[in-house]
């Protein structure tokens, strides 16, 4: 465990060493991502904001792995500016306890990012990307499952698969499977987030974490669990930004702005089926769902 530890800190040692002159890169807006489709499809809508209403130059740095190294990234300066999820910044960065109130959530996480970190968070984009515990839709109908309280009777025979960061944060496995008393009959397997949806349908699992707004739950005939117990805090997607960047580029978080309230969960449902379920370019159907909103021309 040890060496695993200093293998994981010497890792993000090399990813964060050449970064000195990085927080001078005053001629163009670097943003970053974490590496699944969501992260893609918002960090490229950030871009695509700035460049069409700020004029500014922008570089991409998507593909960060998990929250960890994204957030290391931007107090580094290594990035200006990651999609983020309040549950998770809460949770996870700030490592407060989990709250239900979606406006009190976002209030402390905002505090908390200012006067811990010197970050801005920006206003709410208007989904919550809550975990999803999710069935396969016939295992559901079969079952006549609704509610994670009904289907812990059942997970003893289940097989789970989960991210790494859902095995280890406060918001995650250990809270989840103490409010419900799951068991399961093996341990969790740890899966990469690109493929557990489809581990799902294939069976090669039997329930899984994934995120409200996965446009996969529909197509593959999923069923997402109702979190009954209410133990998941509020996801709502937020920007979090170098206050650095936003002196130097006050018109950038002026483009931002224009997202706050603007994305439904149905919305990304469909903008995350578009890329994983048609594989269509995440450029081009961003560009699409701006244009067709206005945001952009």
């Amino acid at each position: 465990m040890m060496a695993r530890l200093a293998k994981v800190t010497l890792l993000v040692s090399v990813f964060l060493l050449p970064i000195g002159g990085c927080s001078r890169h005053t001629d163009r807006i670097v943003v970053g991502s974490k590496n699944f489709t969501e992260q893609l499809v918002l960090g490229e809508m950030f871009a695509q904001m700035i460049e069409a209403r700020a004029h500014l130059a922008v570089e991409r740095r998507f593909y960060l792995a998990g929250t960890f190294i994204c957030h290391q990234a931007i107090l580094a300066g290594r990035i200006d500016l990651y999609p983020e999820y309040t549950g998770t910044a809460l949770t996870a960065v700030l490592k407060e306890p989990p709250g239900r109130d979606k406006q009190e959530v976002y209030r402390r996480v905002k505090q908390g990012y200012e006067s811990r970190f010197g970050l801005t968070v920006g206003p709410p984009l208007g989904f919550d990307d809550t975990f999803a515990m999710v069935i396969r839709g016939e295992d559901a109908r079969k079952l006549n499952l609704h509610t994670l309280s009904q289907a812990a009777a059942y997970t003893p025979g289940w097989r789970a698969g989960f991210g790494y960061e859902f095995m280890e944060r406060p918001d995650g496995y250990k809270g989840l499977v103490a409010t419900y008393g799951l068991r399961f009959a093996e341990a969790p397997r740890i899966m990469d987030l690109g493929l557990i949806t489809r581990a799902l349908k294939e069976r090669q699992v039997d329930l899984i974490a994934g995120n409200n707004t996965d446009g996969l739950i529909p197509a593959l005939d999923l069923f997402v669990l109702e979190d009954d117990r209410h133990y998941f805090p509020p996801y709502e997607g937020v920007a979090v930004m170098r206050q650095e960047m936003l002196r130097n580029h006050p018109e950038a978080a002026a483009a931002l702005d224009a997202l706050a309230g603007a994305i439904s969960d149905d919305d990304l449902r469909r903008l995350n089926y578009a890329v994983d379920g048609e594989h269509r370019d995440v450029a081009a159907v961003v560009r699409a769902f701006l244009r067709e909103r206005k945001l952009i021309n």
